[in-house]
């Protein structure tokens, strides 16, 4: 197979979604496994991917139909006497990783050690892929886990406790960056909790962008420039990040189908874009949850019930398999 750039591989992937006019951060929901009813892709041991990686993933079981959230290398497969079906092409993952390199000191003369940040990718198989796992990996389940009046209060305690000024009224959505408040129409106007809450995350995201918080620009200057189009395709994949950790369907909304064409436009210019919204993305949501008093550990398919963990702030944004 063509060695490709790893940068230049995961982005020729997202933009031939975003030319099909498909968000591959959208979907796929399953509310039927019962590693969770919505999930971020997760790892052979639980804990889910991280940045780009969930993009990546989503896009690949959208396209391929899998139902499972749950994905593993081949040796991880093996090891849990599993065996990846004849024929089975994997998806393509992404890690941080940096390389030693040994170079003389111009000044002193001495031999010094540099660590150089390269990116690697791997390879990886859906459970859907995978004959002989343990049962828990294909295991479902009928019923949801939560009702939905108790999934509203979770949500309402998650965005209060970040400290957010979140007003109510008029019919429009946004952030105010200069008076520092959130804008929302009052619930009642949302055909359903779902849209309200994914509302929400996108503009609670836009709130993290603040000089006092993450202080991100991007060099905007003026509405609809490239600055502008890269913050809202952070806000649009934070809200997706935080859609799968807490449990919601997010909403399309229908003014930001606008916008693929201007982040077409982004990741042609630049295929280091969508790490770097990725990465922002991740920032992003780990500022948010860090609100959060610490979730309670979650078990891993060792034994036991299998459920995802809240993602914590990652020390390296693309960690090894």
């Amino acid at each position: 197979m063509e060695k490709k750039d790893v940068y230049e591989r995961v982005t020729a992937r997202i933009l031939e979604d975003l030319e099909k006019g498909v968000r591959p951060w959208m979907r796929p929901w399953n509310a039927e496994h019962a590693a969770g009813c919505i999930s971020r892709p997760l790892r052979h041991n639980g804990m889910p991917y991280a940045g780009v990686n969930v993009i990546m993933l989503w896009s690949e079981a959208s396209e391929k139909e899998y139902t499972a959230p749950i994905w593993m290398t081949f040796r991880q497969a093996k090891a849990l006497h599993g065996q990846v079906r004849k024929g089975e092409h994997g998806s393509f993952v992404v890690y941080a990783n940096t390389v030693t390199k040994k170079e003389q000191d111009e000044e002193t003369g001495d031999e010094v050690e540099r660590k150089i940040p390269i990116m690697k990718g791997y390879t990886v198989f859906n459970v859907e892929q995978i004959d002989g796992l343990p049962d828990r990996y294909y295991r479902t389940e009928e019923e949801p886990s939560i009702e939905e009046s108790e999934r509203d209060k979770l949500l309402d305690a998650f965005f209060a406790s970040t400290g957010a000024e979140i007003r109510h009224g008029g019919n429009k959505a946004y952030y105010r960056v200069g008076s520092d408040y959130i804008q929302m129409p009052p619930f009642p106007f949302f055909r359903d909790k779902e849209s309200y809450y994914a509302t929400l995350a996108h503009e609670s995201a836009h709130w993290t962008r603040h000089p006092a918080r993450l202080n991100r620009s991007f060099g905007r200057k003026r509405f609809g420039d490239e600055g502008y189009a890269m913050e809202e395709l952070v806000a649009e994949l934070s809200s997706a990040f935080l859609a799968a950790d807490l449990g919601f369907v997010p909403e399309v909304r229908e003014e930001h189908a606008a916008y693929i064409a201007s982040w077409i436009g982004v990741l042609r210019n630049d295929k280091r874009a969508i790490f770097t919204a990725a990465a922002h993305a991740q920032r992003a949501v780990a500022f948010l949850q860090a609100f959060q008093a610490a979730a309670d550990p979650a078990p891993g398919p060792e034994g036991g019930e299998f459920r995802p963990a809240l993602p914590v702030a990652p020390t390296n944004e693309f960690p090894s398999p």
